[in-house]
């Protein structure tokens, strides 16, 4: 549903300052590394010590670069596999570092164990969960399917919580709940997506093997 809407809705509002840098003459792939360091910095310098509000802000600054290098690429004529390469890759960087962030706190001055094992399995299957759909479209397979708690989903899910959760140093009372709450319900809704692609790709391999083998050697179906 973000992918769909949300990401249709920002890519109109960037449009002009996509055109901007292109005017000045930054290069798609710079957006997407500036971006994707930017994001780290700040998963990886806030964090782990508790700042969850300006870590966020920080993060929200740069995470637009996601729709702006795609935007100016676009705009140039220049959409390729290699951007696509780079700027999958490291999506995946940075959905680490923002978990990873979050698991140094809960391992070190946020004191809880389980809270950092279910951050852990966040930033694990949240890779998964992107592999199931890239291996099984290099295998020829389509994968359509709309996974309940995909990439987008995942991240606003724990942005807006986190960011809400770091209001607690501000003196809001009892906020810092939501970021527990978040983790959990990305946790449970990632391992469902999981389940969905897995499920997914294995009717859609089996399909494919059975028309396949429907196609006698050397000749047609007759």
């Amino acid at each position: 549903m973000l992918n769909k809407y949300a990401r249709a809705f920002f890519t109109r509002v960037l449009t002009p300052f996509a055109a901007l840098l292109i005017r000045l003459g930054i290069s798609p792939d710079a957006v997407t590394l500036t971006g994707t360091a930017g994001v780290c910095a700040g998963a990886l310098v806030f964090y782990p010590q508790g700042e969850f509000f300006w870590g966020t802000v920080v993060i929200t600054l740069f995470v637009f670069s996601d729709l702006v290098d795609g935007n100016m690429a676009r705009q140039l004529g220049r959409s390729s596999r290699w951007g696509a390469f780079l700027d999958s890759t490291l999506d995946r960087v940075a959905d680490g570092a923002i978990f990873g962030g979050l698991a140094l706190w809960y391992a070190g001055s946020g004191n809880d164990n389980v809270l950092c094992a279910v951050t852990i399995f966040c930033l694990a299957s949240g890779q998964v969960v992107s592999y199931t759909k890239a291996r099984g479209e290099s295998i020829g397979l389509p994968v359509n399917v709309n996974g309940l708690v995909e990439r987008a989903e995942r991240l606003v899910i724990s942005l807006v919580a986190c960011g809400f959760s770091g209001l607690h140093k501000f003196g809001v009372p009892h906020i810092d709940i939501l970021l527990p709450i978040a983790l959990w319900i990305v946790a449970v809704g990632s391992a469902v997506t999981l389940v969905q692609r897995v499920v997914t790709v294995r009717r859609e391999a089996a399909e494919a093997d059975a028309e396949e083998q429907a196609v006698p050697q050397g000749g047609e179906t007759r």
